[in-house]
């Protein structure tokens, strides 16, 4: 796979403004302060209990406890605001993901898009999006809690008796030594996840889109123990890291709970042990003040664990992210925006192509001219090469050996756009899109009337389909699921008819057509497209024969060039599959 340098979450971070890492600062400013506030409530609570033990006047007490009622809002405060700034600018950085990965997807190439399973590219636009995003709002936060929180709950600590210091550390020991050892297995786990849910979705989808061939054959038992097993690898992945934190948990809430009483005890040791009453009362309070800085130092140690074992997932994500964003195009953008009127509207000369990764040449020596305005098609076995052959013509792949060249032009000078404007390309497998007839019809066509739509449709004889359902509001499903092959390929000419283009690129788009209707598309093209050029890819002889000439193809390589009653003559394969078809005649 083809990707840059720069993989992890420093790569993506990349993609902030200027004005989000703003955002982040001011809410590192409201943390910072949210945390000194929760810090100061303690000693509010000290004075307090002083004054009440002292004989301290009401308005004394009053007024510390006003003071931390004040700290408390404040801390409320700083923590909305902070967790909103969070929030905002971890959607955005989604958002900003989601549409960085969805351009570059756009811009790939079928070469590109054979790099990556298309259950994954899913999963990484969607799960691994919110992985990081969540990342970003809870580490974006907790990166700079943290530290705080254990400077100014430590510093507070280490000025306690040495006794209860000594208890702290021990706890605080005890708790990393656990967080550790439960990071060393769940980190391998959550980077699984992903993988896992990759495949659950590659099983969900082949289900879904396959249920028909899958209730024909029986094969319903199959399906559910292939989704089982999927669905048992991921919850086995989630339940082990799962359980490991279930007992992380409890864990460090029992060394909170053991801290808070063996500081206690020791409080009493040393409360028992002092000489005046004033001395104890310093004791007491003193005492309840380190057991709440002691519950923040712990907290903060458990809030840094529970960023590590999070961290790796988003990591992962963002490694995936990565891969999709810094992948390397390979068919690279002319500058091209402007064409020659020559009499040769298409030109192969030597041209050779080899699949990425391919042991050997698709095509292989491939020389011919389409002059303007010709009809020229290509017929060959399956496998021998022709939507190969056609792909170079708009660049859906590039030729490995040898020159395209598009109106005297070669076709890597031109600005992919302006290139792709000059086609009207109809698939082999027509691809159709949920809305309705008249958004797929003049899909590409800005300019496209109401008129235009249905003239395209009289062109490729689906009009009267139309007509008989709500005409071009006819609701259209996803990849045409409620339509039959034969309507979905009407609708794909239709859609290249529309566009008017000077380039008409048919691949094989006849083939689910009763005769008849084949009959009568193509006559009602031939009018249409006077004056076009016009390359048709198809199986079937008595739909090409009537073309300027034709071009056969075996193994990648050029056989036949001619003429029907030409080939029907010189070329032996041609022959043979005429003779199959029924269409040795010739023409007069």
């Amino acid at each position: 796979m083809y990707v840059r340098e720069g993989s992890g979450m420093k790569s993506i971070l990349r993609f902030l403004k200027w004005s989000h890492w703003a955002l982040i600062a001011v809410m590192a400013v409201f943390i910072s302060l949210q945390v000194w506030l929760d810090l100061e409530i303690p000693g509010y609570m000290t004075r307090i209990t002083i004054l009440l033990n002292s004989g301290g006047t009401a308005d004394e007490i009053l007024a510390e406890g006003i003071s931390m009622i004040g700290c408390s809002i404040g801390s409320v405060i700083c923590s909305v605001a902070a967790g909103g700034f969070a929030a905002y600018v971890a959607s955005e950085f989604a958002k900003i993901l989601r549409r960085k990965q969805f351009t570059k997807v756009q811009s790939f190439s079928p070469e590109e898009m054979s790099r990556f399973d298309i259950y994954s590219l899913i999963t990484r636009s969607t799960n691994d999006v919110t992985q990081v995003q969540l990342a970003v709002a809870r580490t974006s936060q907790l990166v700079v809690k943290v530290p705080v929180m254990v400077y100014i709950a430590l510093s507070k600590v280490a000025t306690g008796s040495w006794e209860w210091t000594e208890v702290t550390a021990i706890g605080i020991i005890a708790i990393v030594i656990v967080q550790i050892f439960a990071l060393g297995y769940v980190i391998p786990r959550y980077r699984r996840v992903q993988k896992f849910t990759d495949g659950m979705n590659r099983t969900v989808r082949e289900s879904l889109s396959g249920v028909r061939v899958i209730r024909a054959f029986n094969a319903d038992d199959y399906q559910n123990a292939k989704a089982d097993k999927a669905n048992d690898e991921l919850t086995e992945n989630n339940l082990f890291a799962s359980r490991l934190l279930a007992f992380t948990r409890p864990f460090n809430g029992v060394v909170q709970n053991i801290l808070t009483v063996a500081i206690y005890l020791l409080g009493a040791e040393i409360i028992l042990a002092s000489a005046t009453y004033e001395d104890a009362l310093t004791v007491f309070s003193n005492m309840i003040v380190f057991s709440s800085y002691v519950l923040y130092v712990v907290s903060s140690f458990i809030l840094l664990a529970h960023v590590a074992m999070g961290l790796p997932r988003a990591l992962v994500s963002a490694r995936r992210i990565n891969e999709v964003i810094n992948t390397d195009i390979r068919v690279l953008n002319g500058d091209r925006k402007d064409s020659e009127d020559t009499d040769v509207c298409i030109s192969f000369k030597d041209v050779s192509f080899a699949y990425p990764d391919s042991k050997g040449d698709t095509l292989t020596d491939i020389t011919f001219d389409v002059r303007r305005g010709e009809t020229v098609a290509i017929i060959g076995q399956t496998g021998s090469g022709k939507t190969s052959l056609i792909n170079l013509i708009p660049r859906m792949f590039d030729a490995t050996g040898g020159t395209v060249t598009i109106d005297g032009i070669d076709a890597k000078d031109y600005d992919l756009d302006f290139l792709r404007s000059k086609i009207g390309f109809a698939t082999q497998k027509p691809v159709l899109f949920s809305g309705t007839a008249g958004f797929n019809i003049g899909y590409g066509c800005e300019d496209c009337t109401e008129d235009r739509l249905w003239e395209s449709a009289r062109v490729a004889c689906i009009d009267t389909f139309l007509k008989s359902k709500d005409g071009m509001s006819t609701k259209i499903e996803q990849m045409g699921a409620n339509l039959s092959g034969g309507q979905k390929q009407r609708l794909s000419i239709a859609r290249a008819v529309c566009k008017k283009p000077e380039i008409y690129i048919f691949d094989d788009t006849f083939s689910a057509l009763d005769f008849k209707t084949d009959v009568n598309v193509r006559r009602n093209l031939r009018k249409e497209t006077s004056g076009s050029t016009i390359i048709i890819v198809s199986q079937r002889i008595g739909t090409i024969a009537d073309a300027d000439r034709i071009i056969v193809l075996s193994d990648g390589r050029i056989v036949g060039n001619g003429k029907h009653d030409e080939l029907l003559r010189t070329c032996e394969i041609y022959r043979e599959m005429a003779k199959i078809q029924g269409c040795m005649e010739v023409s007069s």
